[in-house]
């Protein structure tokens, strides 16, 4: 089979996030089935993303990708869908309408006009795809989208490929307890209560430290509040690293923690488990869905930095709590590798 994806992300993990993370893990597991996918990249950039995506759909619809299946990921496709001659499938991998709630201002606005177009793009396929029943239940309030277009699957992890970057990281050695997070710097990720939460582990925990990789809108702000909280190297901002340096993260921390409220599926909290890292993360949108609570993690009520601090702490000062979460963490994550989620996004298929 010949499929072809549409996407104005871009295709880096830096700028991309999870969404190309996703996308290129699910087009090398079809690739590894025998079947041909390819993706059209944004190639013309204007530093303004809402015209680069509405750009981007106007050539699509000029110029048509070639295959037995068209997918367009969240907005993209919304022009073609209209006049398609082939299968049509939208992909929404965050839906926009949920992730808008948690912006404000000009962002809110964009988002808002981006959210038109997922709409459309949506109500206008053959089938609509997302990565979570939290997803597919928003989709449904959001979009209008009944439940029998709808299709759950999950986001794909390469195994293989993380498993060999952990067997060739070199741990740093375990001088203080270590909490790591990981995430794209918008305001549904609730960073800022993470580093509530540092004040109230740092008192407990006094050599504890939170390191945090990533960049994102939020930065300047969190690292005003990391100042006016004087937590000093209680927290390290990392900022943006690469894959092997993100693997060294991984293997050198206790635990992980994400505190965000807003979350179509979270691949972190995957690539943390296949670490074997027990997880805290709040009970909210689809995290539920990936981290199990009391198995591989702790799972706490949102916007709630004590509760965080708590969870953290019984993790870092119970290692036998650590090693059994862990491991039931990296036995979870099998059901999420490459060639089992892309054989079940065949299966959807219309």
């Amino acid at each position: 089979m010949r499929l072809a994806f549409l996407t104005s992300t871009p295709l880096s993990p830096t700028e991309g996030s999870g969404t190309f993370v996703a996308l290129d893990g699910l087009v090398r597991g079809l690739e590894r089935l025998g079947h041909v996918a390819r993706v059209r990249p944004l190639r013309v950039r204007t530093n303004f993303h809402t015209l680069d995506r509405w750009l981007y759909n106007v050539g699509a619809l000029l110029s048509p990708p070639a295959g037995d299946v068209v997918v367009g990921v969240d907005l993209d496709g919304f022009l073609l869908a209209r006049r398609r001659r082939r299968p049509f499938v939208a992909m929404l991998k965050g839906i926009i309408a949920d992730e808008l709630r948690n912006e404000r201002g000009t962002v809110r606005a964009l988002l808002t006009v981006q959210a038109r177009w997922e709409r459309v793009n949506a109500g206008r396929a053959d089938r609509v795809v997302v990565s979570s029943r939290y997803s597919a239940s928003v989709a449904g309030e959001a979009y209008g989208i009944p439940p029998e277009k709808l299709a759950v699957v999950p986001e794909p992890i390469d195994l293989g490929e993380w498993r060999r970057r952990f067997a060739r990281a070199e741990r740093r050695p375990a001088t203080r307890p270590t909490v790591l997070s990981v995430a794209r710097m918008y305001p549904r990720k609730r960073l800022a209560d993470l580093l509530q939460a540092a004040v109230l582990l740092r008192a407990r925990i006094p050599r504890v430290q939170v390191r945090i990789v990533g960049e994102g809108p939020e930065s300047v702000r969190l690292r005003a509040l990391h100042r006016r909280l004087g937590l000093g190297d209680a927290v390290v901002f990392l900022g943006e690293v690469q894959r092997t340096a993100l693997a060294v993260e991984y293997m050198s921390a206790h635990c992980f923690c994400l505190p965000t409220v807003q979350e179509g599926f979270g691949i972190v909290f995957s690539e943390a488990m296949a670490a074997g890292l027990p997880v805290v993360a709040c009970r909210a949108a689809a995290v539920p869905e990936v981290v199990e609570d009391g198995r591989t993690g702790l799972l706490v009520n949102p916007e709630s930095p004590d509760a965080l601090a708590t969870a953290m702490e019984t993790l870092l000062m119970n290692e036998a709590l650590r090693k059994e979460f862990g491991a039931a963490g990296t036995r979870r994550v099998e059901a999420f590798d490459l060639e089992r989620v892309a054989q079940r996004f065949l299966e959807v298929l219309p």
